[in-house]
Formats: structure tokens, C-alpha cells, sequence
């Protein structure tokens, strides 16, 4: 039986995310397969390994349950190992896979995906530097220009440009138009995302989003439905059926995503086949494009002239049970327990 190393958590805003997600990994794994171990990451930044129950993990009390003991993952390619200290010694653990649970930064930027590498450990999800390329949003907006695959008109700058005031706000306003919609460059599940509707909005709008990151990303409101579509593999990827966002709020914030129940999903989305196989090949194509490889979850918008405009590629998709990534999976017939098999398929395949 394989040693599945399970990780949650994270320094990040979306720690809390991560908890969920995890949670029904967890529940969802099939242990005939597996041993399931757990390593959790506090807010600050702590790494520990967690021998307690699913729920705590859930209601985020794990940390202080009593059931933890400081853990590294040794970097040593000798070892493939679990360092666990306790009791004034250090017992060390086999890992044969691990599926790191996480979201945002520190978990889903590469970072995390650097040390698995230098231990030579197999991981669910992207490598490091497709990892690091979709966390950027103004890496993703440039390499998808290059590419030709169509987005939103877009400008970005740093907290130091901004504030030194190298920063002319008028020419970006006339190349994208109000409304505005502005984004810290690396966060994920909407955190510290504004729609700005004039100049006074704008300002606010960039201070919110250099709270969360030292670069902004400025883009167009593109008019269209937001559509998604999960996608999975390595060299030769497959992809969902398609998912529409039906949001209640002005847009598909973090309090909508994970927190407001009256979110709408319609999966399928209500589209003629050709149009869903159209942004089944799209969804590949961008896949592709960006170095993906395990899994990742492709966001647009589809206009009312048919054409796909990329939103983001979520190299880390939520795996809560309201998750669209599991959900559209679900619907072509690939259960939940299934779905973690093939991402630890694919990230041995990988591996080899």
C-alpha cells in the first residue's frame, strides 16, 4: 500500500479554502489504496503532521488538538521521506505521492512544488514553473497574448511604480474603459479583486489589491457568460464537460464562491455541443500553452459572437464539495474517489 501524503493549509489568504478542500479529499480517498498521511501549514507558517480527525481540519482547530508534532519534508532525494520530530527524535516516514492541498501563495505559485522536486517525490498538480506562470496574472495575460489565445485588455505595474508615481492612470484608462476590474497579481479565489466603476473607485480599488500583493493587474470588463471547464493530464490532457457561473452579485467575488449559497452552477451549461466541444479544445489548447500538467481548472468568458476570452487557469482547483472541478468531472461519470486516482496517475506518470 502506498504512503499518500496529504497537504493542507498554507501561508496564504486562501488557508481557509484549503481546510475545505482538503477535508473532502480526505474523505474521498480510497484507503484500500492508500495510507493517508497528513502535514498541515499553519497561517505562520508552521509545518506539522496531524494524526486527528477530518473535522478538525474542517473547522480549522487542528493545529490545536493536540494530535500534531513538527515535520519537514526532507530534500534529500536519498530519503523520499517525512521527517517527523517527536519525543526528541526524529522518525522519518516514507512518502511515495504526495497531493498537496493548497491554494494561493506558498502552495500554489511553485514554491512548494520547488521542494517536491528537489526531493524527487511524485505531486499532484502542475510543476513549479507552470505553477508559478498561472499564479502571475500578468505572466498568464502575456504569455496567453503570445500565444494567441484572446483575453481582455489588460495593464499591470507594481506598489513601488504606483506610489513613486511612474504610474499615468489616464492611458490605461482610455485603453480599457470603465468599469475596471482590478486584481492583486498573485492571489487566487477572488481575494482582493474590485470592480471600479470611475477614477475615486480605481484608487480604492489599488490599494485594496496592493494589500494582497506588491503587483496589480488592471483589466477590461469583458461582457459574456463565465463558463469553466476542468481539464486533467499530462501530454495528453482531457477535458470536463462545461460549467456555467450563474452569480447573484455583481461578480463571482470570494464571498460568492465560498461563503453566499445563492451562486448559481448549471453543469452542464445550457450550450450547443459544438460550442462545448469549442471550449473543450480552447481549454486544452490554453492547458497546453502554459506547460499544465495533472490538472488545473480553465476559466472564460464566452461572448455572445462565440469567442472564448481566457479568465484564469487555476493550476491548484478547489476540490470543496461545491467545487466546480470535481463537479464537472462528476457529471462526464468520474466519481470523486476516481478522480484522486487518476491525479496521482498522473502525477507518478509524471514522475517517471
Amino acid at each position: 500500500m502506498k504512503n499518500l501524503l496529504v497537504i493542507f493549509g498554507g501561508c496564504s489568504s486562501e488557508y481557509e479554502v484549503s481546510l475545505r478542500s482538503s477535508a473532502s479529499v480526505l474523505r474521498n480517498i480510497n484507503r484500500d489504496k492508500y495510507n493517508v498521511l497528513t502535514l498541515g501549514i499553519t497561517k505562520d507558517g508552521r509545518w506539522l503532521y496531524y494524526s486527528g480527525d477530518i473535522d478538525s481540519i474542517e473547522n480549522g482547530s487542528w493545529a490545536e488538538s493536540g494530535f500534531t508534532s513538527s515535520a519537514v519534508i526532507s530534500p534529500d532525494r536519498k530519503d523520499k521521506a517525512l521527517l517527523v520530530m517527536r519525543d526528541g527524535c526524529v522518525e522519518k516516514i516514507a512518502i511515495d505521492v504526495i497531493f498537496p492541498v493548497l491554494h494561493g501563495k506558498n502552495g500554489e505559485d511553485g514554491t512548494i512544488q520547488g521542494l517536491f522536486e528537489l526531493a524527487g517525490i511524485p505531486y499532484v498538480g502542475c510543476g513549479l514553473l507552470a505553477s508559478g506562470m498561472c499564479m502571475d496574472k500578468a505572466v498568464t495575460n502575456t504569455l496567453a497574448d503570445a500565444a494567441g489565445i484572446p483575453g481582455a485588455k489588460w495593464a499591470a505595474f507594481t506598489k513601488t511604480e504606483y506610489e513613486s508615481g511612474n504610474v499615468n492612470l489616464e492611458p490605461i484608462i482610455e485603453k480599457l474603459g470603465f468599469p475596471i476590474f482590478v486584481k492583486p497579481a498573485n492571489a487566487g479565489s477572488s481575494v482582493g479583486i474590485s470592480k471600479a466603476h470611475n477614477l475615486e473607485e480605481l484608487k480604492v480599488a489599488l490599494t485594496v489589491a496592493f494589500e494582497n500583493d506588491y503587483k496589480a493587474v488592471l483589466e477590461e470588463t469583458l461582457i459574456g457568460r463565465e463558463i469553466e471547464c476542468a481539464v486533467m493530464g499530462n501530454e495528453n490532457p482531457v477535458a470536463s464537460c462545461i460549467g456555467e457561473i450563474l452569480p447573484t452579485a455583481e461578480f463571482y467575488d470570494y464571498d460568492a464562491k465560498y461563503i453566499d449559497n445563492s451562486t448559481g452552477l448549471a453543469i452542464p451549461a445550457d450550450l450547443p455541443e459544438e460550442v462545448s466541444e469549442k471550449v473543450r479544445k480552447a481549454a486544452i489548447y490554453a492547458y497546453k500553452a502554459l506547460g499544465c500538467e495533472g490538472c488545473s481548472r480553465v476559466d472564460f468568458f464566452l461572448a455572445e459572437d462565440g469567442t472564448c476570452y481566457l479568465n484564469e487557469i487555476n493550476t491548484l482547483p478547489g476540490f470543496t464539495s461545491i467545487s466546480m472541478f470535481p463537479k464537472l468531472f462528476g457529471q462526464v461519470g468520474i466519481e470523486y474517489s476516481d478522480l484522486i486516482d487518476k491525479l496521482i496517475e498522473y502525477a507518478e506518470e509524471r514522475n517517471r
